[in-house]
């Protein structure tokens, strides 16, 4: 036995214990012809189970997948006949996918719009946009959102196809040529059933909370949050439709229990009491619909001026009682 084998030998063997010690395992994949000329996070999204885009890119920064006894920290090309063996924990491959749980309302060559649940960031770890990233992995550009909710809102979030429909329509948020409205359960009902609020936000990001005042402050935002009861209720609470023209964060939830309209199942800024009553521990506020309402140049997204994408008024009931 020469050195280089008695070494090969070694490291197999130290790699054996690692594996042992911190219940990782290995996975070993020899790329066929589908395969020849792919990326290798193509074939490895495809064949690991539970591995999401986001654990790959993980995984690959520690160097712990070798190509043909090599490791490396590059998403490099794959040929057919190399050998790839990948290193991770079970842990991480056995947590929640949302591939059965996350629908997609409308879809075109341009834009994306899922129906977002409760309890699923928009971006960050394990979230839509990563699991939206491993879905469509084949494209040369990887979708992105072009807006946010909050992680217990649920309801529509719009996903860019490409990087010119992307630019155009962060744009048309800007200028609040895309029109979007919530609906929210909230306790109280207002003896004005349509308003316009106008109010002043300071973010601080320590504590992760917004404070809302009625007269401008140093560090605080201008904010407009228009709302209209669409449903009263006889235990004290009722259904409005939300209209932002300020995409603050926070904005809606903060600015409602302002006026003495929390959100029922709001933790952080509604009434605990209120929440145990009606057993809600998430907001109950969600986006259901986006209109397109664009002035000027529209570039290749011109068709979707007029176009309004919607969830059922009410489609589910529970979610609301």
């Amino acid at each position: 036995m020469n050195c280089n084998d008695t070494k090969l030998k070694a490291r197999k063997s130290l790699d054996f214990v690692i594996c042992m010690l911190y219940n990782i395992s290995m996975k070993k994949i020899i790329v066929n012809g589908k395969y020849n000329g792919k990326k290798l996070n193509k074939i490895l999204l495809d064949e690991v189970v539970g591995l999401t885009y986001s654990l790959f890119v993980n995984t690959l920064r520690k160097k712990d997948i070798k190509v043909n006894g090599k490791r490396t920290n590059k998403d490099i090309e794959i040929h057919t006949g190399d050998e790839i063996l990948v290193y991770i924990s079970d842990e991480l491959l056995k947590q929640k996918k949302y591939d059965t749980e996350v629908t997609i309302i409308y879809e075109d060559d341009n834009i994306l719009v899922y129906n977002k649940p409760q309890g699923i960031e928009v971006t960050g770890e394990n979230s839509l946009t990563l699991y939206t990233h491993k879905k469509y992995s084949n494209l040369g550009f990887l979708p992105m959102p072009c807006h946010r909710i909050d992680r217990n809102t649920s309801g529509l979030v719009l996903f860019a196809k490409n990087q010119e429909a992307l630019n155009i329509l962060l744009e048309k948020f800007k200028l609040h040529e895309i029109k979007k409205h919530y609906y929210a359960w909230v306790y109280s009902i207002p003896k004005e059933k349509q308003k316009c609020l106008t109010a002043y936000l300071f973010k601080d990001n320590k504590k992760a909370k917004v404070y809302i005042s009625d007269k401008p402050q140093k560090g605080y935002r201008k904010i407009v949050t228009k709302y209209k009861v669409i449903k009263e209720n006889e235990d004290n609470t009722c259904i409005l439709d939300i209209e932002i023209q300020t995409g603050r964060t926070h904005q809606i939830r903060a600015h409602l229990a302002h006026i003495g309209m929390p959100i029922i199942g709001d933790g952080k800024y509604g009434r605990n009491e209120i929440n145990k009553k009606f057993n809600k521990k998430r907001q109950c506020l969600c986006s259901y619909s986006l209109e397109f309402e664009f002035k000027g140049n529209n570039g290749l997204l011109d068709y979707l001026n007029g176009k309004k994408i919607y969830l059922n008024k009410f489609e589910n009931e529970n979610y609301y009682k």
